[in-house]
């Protein structure tokens, strides 16, 4: 079957509503977080292969998406950079589609169309956007998420793990337009964001993927074991706080940090804090220059 630019070999039947689990690199996946979320849940519901993009190549420039070799006994094979679908059958009311997206570099406007065919054609209920992005937050701290659901249940389960309402205005993907049209047809949806410590980039973030897995298994009650998660995540903290205390400079500006999130109260309390209190300019060129 083909659905836009998608071909989906053999597609299931019987999908109930299915919730589109989607992630999108390289915008908001910083330290993995939306990458690896969902490699667990895939693991977690024996996700199946669905389908991929026919021709990828024309939404994807492979100059800035390199194509990867390897060899398999002696073999060489080159992977190609795609977006790819995969589906599981859900422990309740709802099956799941997992989106793995790539910010297209060419026809986005077809890019979009396509995701919403795949939608439509399957009858979804819910597309859920989850990754992560670089904020002037301290190590130090819970990880906070920022997002919103259309769902008011669902909104109300992310105020109970004091995910905030994101207030940004600025430079967006083209893919922002999915969950507008998604709602246009009648889906509901979903963004989380977690914040992740800008002074401290990991190329795989446990913590964040934890806090994650954390509030999707709630939402969803989806039984995971977070065991080596947790223990990954907390070497990796341990780290960032050896690396902090060795640099005076980067102390300084974790105590800033760590002040100005306290000021805002826990985040569990209020869905719509106040601006956060301004860092010194010296603290802010420094974290700049980090970045």
């Amino acid at each position: 079957m083909d659905l836009g630019a998608f071909h989906l070999p053999d597609p299931p039947t019987g999908l109930r509503e299915p919730h589109v689990l989607a992630m999108l690199r390289p915008w908001v996946d910083v330290g993995s977080v939306g990458a690896m979320a969902l490699t667990e849940l895939e693991h977690a519901l024996h996700a199946q292969p669905l389908g991929e993009l026919a021709r990828p190549g024309r939404f994807f420039d492979f100059t800035r998406y390199r194509p990867n070799s390897y060899f398999v006994d002696g073999v060489r094979n080159v992977d190609v950079p795609n977006t790819f679908l995969r589906y599981a059958r859900g422990p309740e009311a709802n099956d799941f589609i997992i989106l793995r997206m790539m910010e297209p570099h060419n026809n986005s406007e077809e890019y979009v169309e396509s995701v919403m065919a795949v939608m439509e054609q399957f009858s979804a209920k819910r597309y859920v956007l989850m990754g992560a992005m670089y904020d002037l937050v301290p190590h130090t701290r819970p990880l906070q998420i920022s997002g919103s659901s259309s769902n008011m249940s669902i909104q109300e389960t992310l105020l109970k793990y004091g995910v905030r309402t994101s207030t940004y205005e600025g430079p967006t993907t083209i893919l922002t337009q999915i969950p507008q049209l998604a709602a246009a047809k009648g889906m509901e949806t979903l963004n989380m964001l977690v914040r992740l410590p800008q002074y401290a980039p990991l190329d795989e973030d446990y913590a964040g993927k934890l806090r994650m897995l954390e509030v999707l298994s709630e939402i969803y009650g989806i039984s995971l074991d977070l065991k080596e998660t947790q223990t990954k995540a907390e070497d990796q903290l341990r780290q960032v706080s050896t690396a902090v205390e060795a640099n005076p400079q980067l102390k300084r500006a974790l105590t800033h940090l760590e002040e100005r999130y306290d000021a805002r109260g826990k985040p569990e309390r209020t869905a719509a804090p106040d601006p956060p209190t301004p860092l010194p300019p010296a603290i802010e060129q420094f974290l700049r220059e980090l970045e």
